[in-house]
């Protein structure tokens, strides 16, 4: 039985830190890391095969932050699970210190694949699949994208050879919170039956509740099973989720909370800031 009560906690505790690392830094992404959070904390926490003592193990499970821009979520859930000291989150972007605007994978313990560059980041998931594959080997590759970033061609390219090679050890999320910078995705470039086009290039797609961990789970569970396709789980999310301020706010794509802000959302968000 998952310890969903646990879990829960978690996700308090990294929405925290995302909203106090970026104010710290005046700038960051923080609807996009806030929406993601409880998929990273299901991966990280219990999905995922790896040891945050030895980050390069052979036979770990690999994550792709294809949408890098969301490095927030990334480094405040790596901490959490003991990759590197969670003092590191008070030197975001700062120059010389680890965690930069995008993830950094020579810099930064438990950072698979530096990205930033839309659709990179999945294409590159990808072709890690395919590695494990070709060697036989048994750890999976997941991968998180943002619905503004499957506008890029390149996303479909890479859709279209995992599908091709039958790489069932590739499990993507969908972050799908309508939102990217320039406002909702259905207006500046709309993605359409998102869940259809994913089907028709071969994927195995399922749509969830990306806040809820019992279809986080069982979406997993499903992906697991499925033999043949590689797998999209859909996940239906709020940007900005858990700050009332922020959720469904475009604006808050990329803009650093005032110390106003950040003193409202911390209270929102059971109060006391990150350690």
């Amino acid at each position: 039985m998952r310890d969903h009560k646990g879990l829960n906690e978690i996700t308090n505790v990294i929405r925290k830190d995302i909203v106090s690392m970026i104010h710290g830094s005046k700038s960051g992404h923080p609807g996009g890391s806030l929406s993601a959070v409880e998929i990273l904390t299901a991966l990280y926490f219990d999905e995922m095969n790896i040891d945050p003592t030895n980050p390069k193990m052979e036979d770990r499970d690999r994550f792709v932050l294809s949408k890098g821009h969301a490095a927030p979520v990334l480094y405040a859930t790596l901490a959490h699970r003991g990759y590197f000291n969670k003092e590191e989150l008070k030197g975001l972007r700062q120059a010389g210190k680890m965690l930069q605007g995008h993830p950094d994978m020579k810099g930064t313990p438990g950072v698979e694949m530096s990205t930033g560059s839309l659709g990179q980041g999945f294409s590159v998931a990808c072709g890690m699949a395919m590695a494990s594959k070709l060697d036989n080997a048994p750890w999976n590759v997941y991968a998180l994208l943002g619905d503004g970033e499957v506008e890029e061609g390149i996303v479909w390219e890479a859709a279209m050879s995992a599908a091709h090679y039958k790489l069932d050890n590739m499990v993507a999320f969908l972050d799908n919170n309508g939102l990217q910078i320039d406002g909702p995705v259905e207006k500046v470039m709309d993605i359409g039956h998102i869940v259809d086009k994913f089907k028709a290039f071969g994927w195995n797609v399922i749509e969830i509740d990306g806040h809820d961990f019992d279809q986080i789970f069982a979406a997993l569970d499903m992906a697991k099973s499925t033999v043949g396709k590689p797998t999209m789980i859909v996940a239906k999310t709020v940007k900005g989720k858990g700050v009332s301020f922020m959720e469904n706010q475009a604006g808050w794509h990329g803009n650093a909370p005032s110390d106003n802000d950040l003193e409202i959302a911390l209270a929102e968000l059971g109060g006391a800031h990150h350690e």
